[in-house]
């Protein structure tokens, strides 16, 4: 079934397939049935809902939290324990609803096949199931049908097919019976129609060659099944970050109880010291803040038009390096607009962009009063006139085409001069009309004139040229000569080079008594009134979005169905970085290797097919790339999947698309996609500062808990109060530092490194300093507090020595780089608010009766609190003055990975040189 049918004539394929124009006969649509199978998408097998929910489970983190849940109860505090339970299952809920989307991808697809189709069996007509359609059916289309599989056209009468599904182009295509030689894309196969496409225009006949899973759209629906999805850099540090707290967890564990032993404690209180290392070294709030940080991600992304379906790809267009982007209603606007004219001799130029009808008409920049300007006029009345698109306007503001997408922006054009539809049509009402075909390359309206008739002609230049016997020259009509034809093609050709569809206006007068308008009536009498050139404009906002984009680091790939002259064009408009242009022909003559070898080279790929798509995006991970792909057609869908995160269009989008994506544009706007880059930035930033605070804090914690038992042999805090800390204090802080407002400079800094996730060298080594600061801090207060007064005092000083320098820590947290003072010491609300319900709950613990008892507090004066004051106001000095003087510290790592094979080059050769001199 792999042949290439659009190379076949009629006969040939009819023979291919042992079938004829009467169609097949009963007994040979069984066999066929049996031998192909049914006309459908087929769905993979589908895991069962239970398996896919319990597989949630399946995570390094998943089981130190189970083991926290554990925990939490044996020492009573239930509360911590439903809440890290809670937080399980709402993990596993939102993992369960991602790992579904690929089975709903499917049924997208499926519901996009036609559910009936017509077809001629035994010589008559017949409407079958279209599951039932089987090879060498011959199918029966018009206007407004779905196609119900892929089908070499037989006869076919104006046929106008939409393929933006399977091309991504929204254009209607032109269908003709004639063979196309040579390895073509789907764009090009103008004798093929295609399964889930629509015949916007005409009837046509065809013979069914494809069907089921072997269709086009067949190969998508496997391409989505076939493709794996990785793991997001976040799922990858979250794990990572998860087996570091497995080990540290096991190894303080182990260390306290050898230490505790070693020091003669009792077995109780060395297994009630083992469970405040565990609470210490596991940071329960963790899934927690994470989901609420990029729920809270999604809601800004949401109000910048930008909706995740997605909650870890907030996360992962931070670290986008590549955007490969749709052409068509995403870099532009996808509405045809009449952007140049040639009347006369003279280049008009027209302003406006889009349907929208307001615009003005200059020559060298000098605009043109419309009234005093009969050919301008005339001209664009034959384009209002000779059209059938309709302009649909809401409060005086056009709010989209019903029609043809050229027709449409010669509509516009006459509108921005003032011309009204309606009021064209009483004036000069139409009698008579020969339609557009494809083999004529025009269309004729006969309209009635001053006691005549007139035709009004449009339609190709080439084509209303060889029509033409006059044309304008200035404002007179004057016989066409040879360098006048020369002329008005080079026009044409100026106008083609800048990616312009160009379209030609004519007119003939005819006698009053010719109702029936014919060919012959135009032939070689027409006078030729001007060109119109045409284009898509791109869009304003997308071409500052891709100058930030170029300031950020990160590639914009245009990838489109158009041809190489309007990608080209279109690409230079956008200041589109230089780069080769490669077309869907070239790329198939590609090996993957070859592919993966230029890729870093190619700006712009053009005539693109659906499976190509999928092949630029493995070429571009295959480089070590993070993808966004932007799409809205069925032929996206595969590659969206593929994509470290797929993009699909909220307006033009396709069902398909939309249910493979990650995120969705509710604007269709390139400009949204950068956005949300930034944003996604903003958020991984709020990540690792919640990160570093709660690895600081609680490896503080057991630092501070292991110096005291091995120097003094008494634990300064009870497991309680460690819990108390953690939950109230770590968590309280944590969520507020996920919510810090943005800096401004997230796109001014290149993109992070695929290998680099939310760890890093550099942040390991300030978590490690300020943890030491912290531990030791502690350490020594509690070694001078308990010489000096009770045990319990002691511990309670101790206790809220530690609860002060994690106040002071979540400031500092919120930045590596810019000190508070910076930042705004109030601008985070939320933290602000936070610490302060922190502080009046930290009083009540230690001043309120029934909670002293519970946590084992006592009173504690003025000078006590200075104590805890002053210590965790000095970390805040500390680091805050660190900021001020050495930002950049702990930057190591921060965005591109650290090459310690040249560090461990460096240190061999120092030894070596050691060796000599000792030598």
């Amino acid at each position: 079934m792999d042949k290439q049918w659009h190379n076949f004539t009629i006969d040939e394929a009819l023979q291919a397939l042992d079938s004829r124009r009467a169609g097949l006969a009963a007994g040979e649509v069984a066999s066929r049935l049996l031998r192909y199978g049914p006309n459908q998408l087929e769905a993979r097998k589908k895991t069962p809902p239970l398996m896919v929910f319990s597989g949630q489970f399946l995570s390094p983190l998943i089981y130190v939290l189970l083991v926290a849940a554990v925990i939490s109860i044996i020492v009573g505090h239930f509360l911590d324990a439903w809440v890290i339970l809670g937080v399980l299952l709402l993990n596993a809920a939102i993992g369960f609803v991602q790992e579904t989307r690929a089975e709903k991808a499917m049924e997208a697809l499926i519901r996009l096949a036609a559910p009936r189709a017509s077809v001629r069996r035994d010589g008559s007509v017949r409407e079958i199931p279209a599951r039932e359609l089987v090879p060498g059916d011959i199918l029966l289309l018009e206007t407004g049908d779905r196609v119900p599989a892929d089908a070499r056209l037989l006869e076919a009468s104006n046929l106008k097919v939409n393929e933006a599904t399977l091309t991504g182009e929204s254009v209607p295509v032109d269908k003709s019976t004639r063979t196309f030689p040579g390895e073509l894309p789907v764009a090009e196969r103008k004798n093929m129609v295609f399964m889930g496409t629509v015949v916007t225009y005409g009837r046509a006949t065809a013979l069914t060659v494809r069907t089921g899973m072997t269709t086009e759209m067949g190969e998508i629906a496997t391409g989505i099944q076939e493709v794996k999805p990785e793991k997001t850099p976040l799922q990858k540090s979250i794990g990572k970050l998860s087996r570091y707290i497995v080990g540290l967890f096991l190894a303080v564990c182990a260390l306290l109880v050898i230490v505790g032993l070693l020091k003669g404690l009792a077995w109780l209180d060395v297994f009630l010291l083992a469970v405040a290392a565990a609470v210490s070294a596991i940071p329960e709030g963790l899934p927690a803040v994470v989901t609420v940080v990029l729920a809270m991600g999604m809601r800004y992304m949401a109000h910048r038009h930008a909706v995740v379906r997605k909650l870890v790809a907030v996360e992962t267009l931070g670290s986008a390096t590549v955007i490969c982007s749709d052409k068509t209603g995403t870099l532009t606007l996808n509405q045809m607009t009449v952007r140049r004219l040639y009347l006369g001799g003279r280049w008009v130029e027209v302003t406006g962009e889009g349907y929208v009808p307001e615009g003005e008409f200059r020559v060298d920049g000098l605009k043109l009063e419309t009234e005093n300007e009969p050919v301008l006029d005339l001209h664009l009345r034959i384009g209002a006139l000779c059209n059938d698109a309709v302009l649909t306007m809401q409060d005086e503001r056009c709010c989209g085409i019903f029609g043809d997408p050229t027709e449409g922006a010669l509509i516009v054009a006459a509108a921005k001069a003032g011309m009204n539809r309606e009021n064209l049509d009483r004036a000069f009402p139409r009698l008579d009309e020969i339609p557009f075909q494809s083999e004529k390359l025009y269309m004729a309206t006969l309209h009635p004139g001053d006691g005549s008739r007139v035709a009004y002609v449009k339609g190709a230049a080439e084509k209303v040229l060889s029509l033409s016997k006059y044309h304008y020259q200035g404002t007179e009509v004057v016989p066409l000569e040879e360098p006048d034809v020369q002329d008005i093609l080079q026009a044409n050709e100026a106008m083609a080079r800048e990616a312009m569809r160009v379209i030609a206006t004519a007119y003939v007068t005819l006698p009053a008594d010719i109702n029936d308008l014919e060919d012959g009536h135009l032939r070689g009498n027409l006078t030729l009134v001007g060109l119109s050139g045409m284009a898509d404009p791109p869009r304003e906002e997308a071409k500052e979005a891709i100058r930030l984009c170029e300031g950020a680091g990160i590639r914009v790939i245009m990838i489109t169905g158009d041809n190489r002259v309007t990608a080209e064009s279109i690409a230079r408009q956008l200041d589109l970085p230089e780069g080769k242009s490669v077309t869907g022909k070239e790329l198939h003559e590609m090996s993957d290797e070859q592919l993966a070898e230029q890729v870093e080279r190619i700006s712009v790929f053009a005539r693109i097919e659906p499976i190509q798509k999928l092949r630029i995006v493995n070429a571009l991970k295959s480089r070590g790339h993070v993808v966004a792909m932007t799409g809205d057609g069925v032929n996206d869908a595969p590659a969206l999947k593929a994509a470290n995160i797929g993009i699909a269009m909220g307006i033009t989008g396709t069902d398909v698309a939309k249910e493979a994506c990650d995120m969705t544009l509710a604007d269709d706007n390139f400009a949204t996609v950068v956005a949300a880059v930034d944003e996604g930035r903003a958020i991984f930033t709020r990540l690792r500062n919640v990160i570093f605070f709660l690895l600081s804090t609680n490896i503080g914690e057991l630092l501070a808990l292991i110096l005291t038992i091995l120097f003094v042999g008494k634990a300064p805090l009870l497991a309680v109060q460690i819990i108390w800390v953690n939950l109230v204090t770590d968590t309280a802080s944590a969520v507020p530092l996920g919510l810090e407002p943005k800096v401004g400079d997230e796109l001014k800094h290149p993109p992070r490194h695929p290998g680099v996730g939310i760890l890093y060298p550099g942040l390991l080594m300030r978590v490690a300093t300020m943890a030491a600061i912290m531990g030791v801090g502690v350490f020594l207060i509690f070694n001078w507090a308990q010489a000096r007064m009770s045990i319990e005092e002691a511990r309670t000083v101790t206790f809220c020595s530690l609860v002060a320098f994690e106040w002071f820590r979540a400031f500092n947290a919120r930045s590596d780089e810019r000190t508070v003072f910076k930042l705004g010491v109030l601008r985070n609300r939320w933290l602000v608010g936070s610490i302060s319900l922190a502080i009046l709950l930290q009083l009540s613990v230690v001043y309120v009766p029934f909670l002293q008892a519970a946590f084992r507090t006592v009173p504690l004066g003025i000078e006590r609190w200075g104590i805890a004051v002053l210590a965790g106001g000095s970390l805040f000095v500390i680091e805050e003055t660190r900021k001020a003087l050495f930002p950049k510290l702990f930057g190591l790592g921060k965005f591109r990975p650290v090459k310690y094979r040249r560090i461990q080059r460096l240190i061999t050769r120092l030894r070596g040189r050691h060796r000599k001199s000792r030598a």
